[in-house]
């Protein structure tokens, strides 16, 4: 009989319907708008480094290792802003994280060229060159053993191609 009411119901939107109606569930939905952006604040229990260049870093230890946030502001390039200071021809650093903002590309002595955009897994090898594409910051976090990254996370000393 509930059937038949229901459908009678349906024809007739004057008739009553026996059935109770359904509760939707809220769910909480955080829209990306409301999120405070990944470079607002300085990151708690780390140590801030104003680095050449307008690059942001938030440096946490972990272990033998440490856990950063790093910002890249638009328009940085490793061989233009810290080239002069590092002295080495390429950025001699492993760098292995998650890009979650923005976007860099990362050029090779041998030509190859990596492309990094968020989200997105990132994982360098010593001996590159590297700028942010666009004009929003990149902001990555990075997972390093300082000089011993390369070789604490088994990758290559140097880019190549097995």
């Amino acid at each position: 009989m509930a059937k038949k009411a229901t459908k009678k119901a349906a024809r007739n939107p004057a008739a009553k319907s026996t059935r109770k109606p359904v509760a939707k569930k809220k769910t909480a939905r955080v829209r990306a708008s409301s999120r405070p952006p990944l470079k607002a604040e300085p990151v708690r229990g780390a140590d801030r480094r104003d680095v050449v260049g307008g690059v942001i870093l938030d440096i946490g230890r972990a272990g033998s290792g440490r856990i950063k946030r790093m910002i890249y502001p638009p328009g940085f390039r490793w061989s233009r802003d810290m080239q002069p200071i590092v002295g080495t021809q390429y950025c001699q650093h492993a760098h292995v994280g998650f890009m979650v903002e923005g976007e860099i590309h990362v050029h090779y002595p041998d030509g190859c060229v990596d492309k990094f955009k968020a989200p997105q897994i990132v994982i360098v090898a010593p001996g590159h060159d590297g700028w942010v594409v666009g004009n929003k910051p990149a902001v990555m976090i990075e997972f390093d053993f300082e000089r011993e990254t390369a070789a604490r996370f088994g990758m290559p000393s140097e880019h190549r191609h097995d």
